[in-house]
């Protein structure tokens, strides 16, 4: 596209902002006690605000009140038709795929069993073209207004990138070469950013199937760092693992977050993770396939020392010998693209444990792994 048709077609996607994305939605349910449980429960949330006779719902379930699930919205217009519009657009110029980047939230009051909540959303911002790891494309903004009886209770900015994937670079024998020296397991990132880490991992892992990573000529992720998480990722760039500690009452948490959820105290300091854990549990990934990873592949959800949990890579043990408790030691990896992410490596004294127990079948922890 030329530069005088890049800018018509940018003036065409601006020519949206402030248009509406959702209009009159009501959320499917009130605000319920079963919902807030089960919320609580996937969590591993034991603040009492949250249950009781005096509940009030976790304030980042915000989102969860106004989402049409698997059915979508019924009873009144939904998604609007200029947002609809733009979508098609971005697909006609090529941007088909499309990923969710980041969401900020903010709270006006919390929300209790019994509110309605009634919503509108504006397409807040289109981004010009930008160019990703993943490809080329914009970032599409929208803003939610959320509301009770008129009343707004908070607000949710979501934003997503509509992109067209950048091609996959051709197999070579010197690329396939260099591939092995690469570090070999995949790693969606801590997050907070699922949610969603660490120096060089030496060559590829032992074992006759070793935890598979990046695929030849792709490029890995990077993490969103947002106001929120900045320290997190500052700390992971000095091979140090911080973990918040509320300043109020002393609780731990992670992933970062602006306030203590036991407490709800806004103060906080950090100390470091020792780097010891062990898998609290495990899927292996087989689909959908993603250009940057070759499955399957295992993600732990590792459970530190210190008593909190992340998400992480396993690597140092094939995939199909990850276990539940197994122990698992903090490694910084630093990738191709200078990205530096922590990452827990199998204690080597457990390898033999792993393979024994994948024979018999039997093994002790806290629940069972899953294969996706």
């Amino acid at each position: 596209m030329s530069d005088a048709g890049e800018g018509a077609f940018a003036a065409r996607l601006k020519a949206y902002e402030g248009q509406p994305a959702a209009v009159a939605g009501v959320g499917k349910d009130p605000v319920n006690a079963p919902m807030i449980r089960h919320w609580c429960e996937a969590m591993g949330d034991t603040n009492p605000a949250y249950s009781g006779p005096d509940a009030i719902a976790p304030p980042t379930m915000l989102q969860a009140w106004t989402m049409g699930g698997l059915s979508g919205h019924t009873g009144h217009p939904g998604r609007s038709g200029a947002y609809d519009e733009l979508l098609a657009l971005l697909d006609g110029a090529g941007c088909t795929s499309v990923v969710a980047t980041d969401c900020e939230q903010e709270y006006l009051r919390p929300l209790r069993p019994g509110d309605e909540v009634a919503f509108d959303a504006v397409i807040e911002s289109v981004s010009d073209r930008k160019r990703t790891r993943l490809g080329t494309g914009h970032f599409v903004t929208t803003r939610m207004e959320i509301r009770v009886g008129g009343e707004r209770v908070g607000t949710h900015r979501f934003r997503i990138l509509k992109y067209a994937a950048a091609p996959a670079a051709p197999v070579t024998p010197a690329a396939s070469a260099a591939s092995a020296d690469r570090p070999t397991d995949p790693d969606p990132g801590p997050g907070p950013g699922p949610d969603s880490g660490p120096g060089p991992v030496a060559g590829p892992e032992s074992g006759p199937e070793p935890n598979r990573g990046p695929g030849p000529g792709s490029r890995r992720p990077r993490p969103v760092v947002n106001r929120d998480n900045a320290g997190f990722w500052e700390g992971v760039a000095r091979h140090r693992l911080l973990i918040q500690r509320c300043t109020g009452c002393g609780t731990l948490r992670f992933p970062w977050l602006p306030g203590c959820n036991a407490c709800a105290s806004a103060g906080w300091d950090t100390v470091e993770a020792s780097g010891a854990g062990t898998v609290y549990s495990y899927v292996v990934m087989h689909h959908p396939p993603f250009p940057a990873f070759s499955p399957p592949y295992a993600v732990g959800l590792i459970e530190l020392a210190e008593g909190v949990r992340m998400v992480s890579n396993v690597i140092g043990v094939p995939y199909d010998e990850v276990r539940i408790g197994m122990p698992v030691r903090l490694e910084f990896v630093q990738y191709d693209d200078g990205t530096v992410l922590p990452v827990f490596r199998a204690r080597e004294q457990t390898t033999a444990t792993a393979t024994a127990i994948a024979a018999t079948g039997s093994e002790s922890g806290t629940g069972t792994g899953h294969k996706g």
